[in-house]
């Protein structure tokens, strides 16, 4: 995420509990990603387990960024 998009994030996540809730998410994701990105083998179900995460981790961006972008047209 851009610093500008983490300011409105955090501007805004007193008032929106689906931003709340997807933002923590993603951070509790990036925090598993990058656990499992220090290994140095993956065994086939922690590559399976970092591709979804990575599916996951994506489609609440995209949902956070359509909260921003109408927060920006507000």
């Amino acid at each position: 995420m851009e610093p500008r998009d983490v300011t409105l994030i955090e501007t805004l996540l007193p008032t929106s509990p689906e931003l709340r809730r997807l933002w923590e998410e993603h951070q509790r994701l990036e925090r598993e990603l990058e656990s499992l990105r220090n290994r140095r083998i993956l065994s086939s179900d922690e590559e399976a387990r970092e591709r979804e995460i990575r599916k996951i981790k994506l489609a609440g961006r995209d949902r956070i960024q359509a909260i921003l972008r109408d927060a920006r047209k507000a």
